[in-house]
């Protein structure tokens, strides 16, 4: 790495029909309020739970994390994987005590408060709790030791004993629309199939709230930190790589049987720079307004501004980019991908350069 620091920038545009994928408490989907108008808001908390399960079902690494009240249980069933013998309240209290002798509370057999613990050091917790281990510093460096990649990514705070938090090496900013956006109402009946005859009435009346957005999407990593909290630099690449499929491919499921919001982004662009991460939100300060589709202007303006951008900060690194629309129509520096897979390959390749064998090197 010729740079101390190293950050991964990934933005998108993405377009979703009506659908209500990140409701607030009243059901109404999210909003919130930039360059004067009202726009359509998806919070980073909700994109993120959405990438954590795509780690799940896609990654080919064993190594994800698990945010649980039930960590105890989760421990008690490695503790019989490794001991056959052991019954399932026993299990149960040998987990509870290595758990509370490691400083994460428990009341009846329950965590205090959620406890997000990664699969390898789940398996050495329940090896230390097996072998009888009761020195409380080896067991909270278990704890902090070999980081699921979530957690290495998106942190981890423990309230009753800072020692063991993680900082999270990315950053995922809620995702907002490129334009201002209207609230509309969908009025729904449900019919009773064995009501009788005579009776025309439906059987239950509803509303859902709705909108229909082109957002902008934006996250990055400090790869500098990653490498230091992983250690390896395969683990490193393969999480990078994880997080761009997951950031592309991804979506929340707030009432998605009732929109059926299956969409994908029309435009990607990551970027490596060695200064700092760059948000390029403001290219939409001012909305777009078009009679023919946001996608086009709203793609556009995102490349303008990665452009403007420069006269504050240094050119990035490597740029890659990937786009449903004409790249003909946009004037952009950086490699145009066919494909995302084809995307992934050549930043493989880049990265392998960029990031030294060794930590500290």
């Amino acid at each position: 790495m010729t740079n101390q620091h190293l950050f991964l920038d990934i933005h998108a545009i993405q377009t979703l029909p009506p659908s209500n994928i990140n409701r607030d408490d009243t059901g109404s989907p999210k909003t919130a309020q930039y360059g004067g108008v009202r726009r359509a808001r998806v919070s980073s908390q909700s994109w993120k739970k959405a990438m954590r399960e795509y780690f799940h079902k896609n990654s080919a690494q064993a190594n994800v994390g698990v945010r649980t009240l039930e960590i105890v249980r989760y421990i008690a069933d490695k503790i019989k994987s490794y001991d056959s013998s052991k019954e399932d309240s026993e299990a149960v209290e040998i987990a509870e005590k290595v758990l509370n002798k490691a400083k994460v509370k428990t009341k009846d057999q329950r965590a205090k408060a959620l406890f997000f613990l990664g699969d390898t050091q789940a398996e050495q917790l329940a090896k230390a709790a097996v072998s009888g281990e009761s020195d409380q510093k080896q067991l909270q460096e278990i704890l902090r030791d070999n980081p699921a990649v979530d957690i290495a990514l998106f942190g981890r705070m423990v309230a009753d004993d800072p020692s063991l938090n993680e900082d999270a090496s990315s950053q995922v900013a809620h995702a907002i629309s490129t334009h201002a956006v209207q609230t509309e109402f969908d009025f729904y009946t449900a019919v009773d199939d064995l009501a009788p005859e005579d009776n025309a009435g439906a059987g239950m009346l509803g509303t859902l709230e709705f909108n229909s957005s082109t957002l902008y999407r934006y996250a990055n990593i400090a790869v500098h930190e990653l490498l230091q909290q992983l250690h390896d630099k395969e683990a490193v690449i393969n999480t990078l790589q994880l997080f761009i499929e997951a950031f592309s491919n991804s979506m929340p499921t707030g009432k998605v049987n009732s929109y059926a919001n299956q969409t994908l982004p029309q435009a990607i662009v990551v970027t490596f720079r060695t200064d700092r991460p760059v948000n390029l939100v403001s290219a939409f300060e001012e909305p777009v307004k078009t009679s023919d589709g946001n996608v086009s202007a709203s793609i556009q303006k995102l490349f303008n501004e990665l452009r403007k951008v420069e006269k504050f900060v240094n050119d990035p690194e490597y740029t890659f980019y990937l786009t449903m629309e004409d790249v003909e129509n946009f004037d952009v520096d950086g490699v145009n991908e066919e494909n995302l897979k084809t995307l992934l390959e050549h930043f493989t390749e880049v990265t392998n350069n960029l990031i030294p064998a060794e930590v500290g090197e």
